[in-house]
């Protein structure tokens, strides 16, 4: 076996081993959705069924949780990608000292613990406010580290701006909102999309913050965290094999738009 076949072969049973990591426990969970046992397993396999989609279907309290988790992360879209583009037009338009000291606190909430956020966001606004938790802290405690993620899109995204466009834009007469809404906005579209789209998902798939400014609301993780306390059944799979259904149409309608709009681009040569 020479060096190069080697290293192929090696390359190969990484690959395999390293997706069989990611989507073998994906694939275990999907089969159990179809298995007429009670509980969420394969083995032993009592039998191909259909029956768990209708028992998804008729749980009132999941619907009404997926309902509250969709509400939540279209509050967090609203409130977290405006903040995180003001953070970054503002780091990006800054240079002296304070930008590296401002970075740093802006960044902050990605590396502090979910509970402690959550925890902090519940006492402030109870004690100062006497808001003891729901929708609202809900949104905000999750905006509070979000807003992070998306302010490093934007910058990633501005850093392969011209300025020059802005400038010469000034020069011939239009107004700093002119400039900001005809050439920097639409600049960041795709920016904006992306995250938007990791904001909704990060707010989606959060439990720890969640938990402690959720007061009498219930979102879908909290949902299924609880009903892994008092027993699972495979309608929790069913509901998570749609979700996967959706994010892999989701991803393929996107590569398709985007491969589209980059065969519309003109050739640079």
């Amino acid at each position: 076996m020479t060096a190069a076949s080697f290293r192929r072969w090696v390359t190969g049973a990484y690959l395999v081993l390293f997706f069989g990591y990611l989507f073998l426990p994906l694939g275990i969970m999907a089969a159990a959705t179809f298995n007429s046992s009670r509980f969420p397993t394969v083995t032993p396999w009592m039998g191909f069924t259909l029956q768990w989609f209708g028992a998804l279907w008729a749980d009132q309290r999941m619907w009404q949780a997926l309902g509250t988790s969709l509400l939540v992360g279209a509050g967090v879209i609203a409130v977290a990608v405006p903040l995180g583009l003001a953070a970054a037009l503002l780091l990006d338009r800054l240079h002296s000292r304070a930008r590296t000291f401002l970075y740093a606190v802006m960044v902050s909430p990605l590396l502090t613990p979910g509970v402690i956020v959550g925890i902090s966001t519940l006492v402030f606004w109870r004690e100062w406010f006497g808001v003891t938790g729901g929708l609202f802290l809900t949104i905000l405690a999750q905006s509070s580290f979000i807003a992070a993620y998306a302010m490093l899109l934007f910058l990633a995204r501005l850093q392969r701006f011209d300025p020059t466009l802005e400038e010469a834009a000034l020069d011939l007469g239009a107004t700093h909102g002119q400039v900001f809404r005809r050439i920097t906005l639409p600049y960041l579209t795709p920016a904006i999309l992306s995250a938007s789209f990791l904001a909704f998902l990060q707010s989606f798939e959060n439990y720890n913050t969640t938990l402690f400014v959720r007061g009498l609301d219930t979102t879908l993780t909290v949902y299924i965290a609880s009903k892994v306390r008092t027993g699972l059944t495979p309608a929790v799979n069913a509901l998570s094999l749609i979700l996967i259904a959706l994010t892999i149409l989701g991803a393929v309608v996107y590569e398709i738009l985007r491969r589209r709009e980059a065969r519309r681009q003109p050739d640079p040569a």
